[in-house]
């Protein structure tokens, strides 16, 4: 064990950084052991990793004196924030710029920045085809990962900026899942039109990292976009309607609708799906299937994911 090299993961019990952990860990002959970060290490999560084997050691992306601890004697690491914690992209930034510090002065030879496109490259702010949110956002939780490529690659730390999708796990816990209407039916509802929406399951994010990490410099330098499958709302719902045993059908609702729903967040998934929508043809061809089963041969469709995993989705009873 003593010959292998150290992965830092932030966000090590999250969607992301959790998945990357168990990918190292599973690869009992791989030539990675996992440092697995978390504000708390004795949460349930955080203990499992433990349990299974990870270092883990506690860090907090707010404070970077921590972050250069996590990384000492590292060989990579895998950094992520988290922007539904706190819903400031500037907070975002400043946790960049601070890993991007950690990992310089760490000498890492390889890190991957969970990042997004900056959708005012597609969308300047003068565009009003979109609300600007904060005063300089058109996705805020998008726009703020992509402007802090930057950091990393002024920093000149050897970097993969990995492009992730839409995790499933939304569905399940963030809400995004299907709503009763008045007449006791299931809907999807987003503002895709009959775009396709690339997704993934968060575990196979992770193993595509462990993979990029596996493949050493071929991906340095590099922006990478990963995706399970590109599906319509409908072909979703149709999914769902399998997985849970009652129809779903998918709603198609205006964007302007959409970021009218008011709960927290509802402005930027709104701007979110627009982009995507207007933007179909780059979001979804920049996020080749063939490249991410090359990485990952295990990738899940959503056909799996949600056969396996729909019973998870929240689901109100019928009135009456």
């Amino acid at each position: 064990m003593s010959d292998k090299k150290i992965i830092a993961v932030l966000g090590a019990t999250g969607a992301q950084g959790g998945g990357l952990v168990r990918a190292i860990l599973a690869d009992r002959n791989g030539p990675f052991k996992a440092r697995a970060l978390t504000r708390d290490v004795s949460s349930e999560k955080a203990r499992a990793l433990a349990d299974a084997g990870a270092e883990v050691m506690a860090t907090d992306v707010d404070d970077p004196a921590t972050l250069r601890r996590a990384f000492e004697g590292a060989h990579g690491a895998f950094c992520v924030t988290f922007f539904w914690d706190h819903f400031s992209p500037e907070k975002e930034y400043t946790q960049a710029r601070a890993m991007a510090d950690a990992a310089k002065h760490a000498g890492l030879a390889h890190v991957i920045w969970s990042t997004l496109e900056d959708t005012r490259k597609h969308v300047p702010l003068e565009d009003d085809r979109m609300p600007t949110l904060m005063g300089k956002y058109k996705v805020p939780h998008f726009d703020a990962k992509g402007e802090a490529d930057a950091l990393f690659a002024r920093a000149g730390v050897p970097t993969t900026f990995l492009l992730t999708s839409f995790y499933w796990e939304n569905f399940i816990y963030f809400g995004a899942g299907p709503k009763r209407g008045p007449d006791g039916k299931l809907a999807l509802v987003m503002p895709m039109g009959d775009k396709k929406l690339p997704g993934i399951a968060s575990e196979d994010i992770g193993k595509c990292a462990y993979a990029i990490f596996k493949r050493g410099r071929e991906f340095i330098g590099k922006t990478v976009a990963i995706a399970g499958e590109h599906l319509s709302g409908a072909e979703m719902a149709a999914g769902m309607t399998r997985a849970l045993g009652e129809t779903v059908t998918y709603q198609d609702v205006p964007a302007d609708v959409y970021r009218s729903f008011g709960f927290p967040g509802a402005d930027d998934l709104g701007n979110m799906f627009q982009f995507k929508r207007d933007f179909n043809d780059y979001f979804v061809g920049a996020r080749s299937l063939e490249f991410t089963r090359s990485l990952n041969p295990e990738l899940q469709t959503f056909e799996q994911w949600v056969s396996m995993h729909g019973s998870k989705i929240p689901i109100e009873a019928a009135a009456g």
